[in-house]
């Protein structure tokens, strides 16, 4: 019973002194909250309509082929292929439509029943007020579906600290080639 008296005194003495001796708003955390830099602002909503055009075919794709899984060429839905993609973003579904950024990153198909991506991509800007900022896209995409939802997950630059989602919608399909040009509406909060 001694012992555990002392244990216990030694414990309280612990727990009661030596936070006591951190400075002043220092903690023994791995967790320390701070205070915004700046005041809270208001967030803005943007709404950015973009077109993606995905070119497998031709001298220079912008969707290449990096892994594949053994069994994915006796899938129907390619489960098990990964591609790479530095696909151009421009204001119009045409290819000679002004380029406004690159969508760049990754798709994996991802569905042994149906044709449906893991996509994983950043939208990044090369034009005007957005030059040099990004929005990060990280979701589904069943692309055989009329509109897909994909959230967007964070962005740099002006879409700092964004979130909302994006819309896709295929515009045009090669079944030949596999080119596609798909519409993007992206809803962004920021600050």
């Amino acid at each position: 019973m001694g012992k555990l008296f002392s244990i216990s005194i030694l414990l309280l003495l612990f727990i009661t002194i030596i936070p006591s001796l951190a400075k002043d708003g220092e903690h023994y955390s791995f967790l320390l909250s701070q205070k915004p830099a700046t005041p809270r602002v208001r967030q803005k909503l943007s709404h950015l309509r973009l077109f993606w055009h995905d070119l497998v075919s031709g001298p220079d794709p912008t969707a290449v082929r990096v892994a594949q899984a053994a069994s994915a060429n006796k899938s129907a839905t390619g489960f098990g292929t990964l591609v790479m993609i530095d696909d151009a973003l421009t204001v119009g579904p045409e290819p000679t439509s002004k380029l406004v950024g690159r969508a760049q990153g990754f798709f994996a198909l991802a569905s042994k029943e149906e044709k449906a991506l893991l996509m994983s991509m950043n939208f990044a800007f090369i034009e005007g007020k957005y030059n040099g900022s990004t929005v990060t896209i990280l979701g589904r995409n069943a692309v055989f579906s009329e509109v897909r939802e994909m959230p967007v997950i964070g962005g740099s630059g002006l879409f700092r600290m964004a979130q909302g989602y994006a819309q896709a919608r295929t515009h045009s399909f090669n079944p030949k080639t596999h080119d596609a040009v798909v519409e993007y509406n992206v809803f962004v909060m920021h600050y």
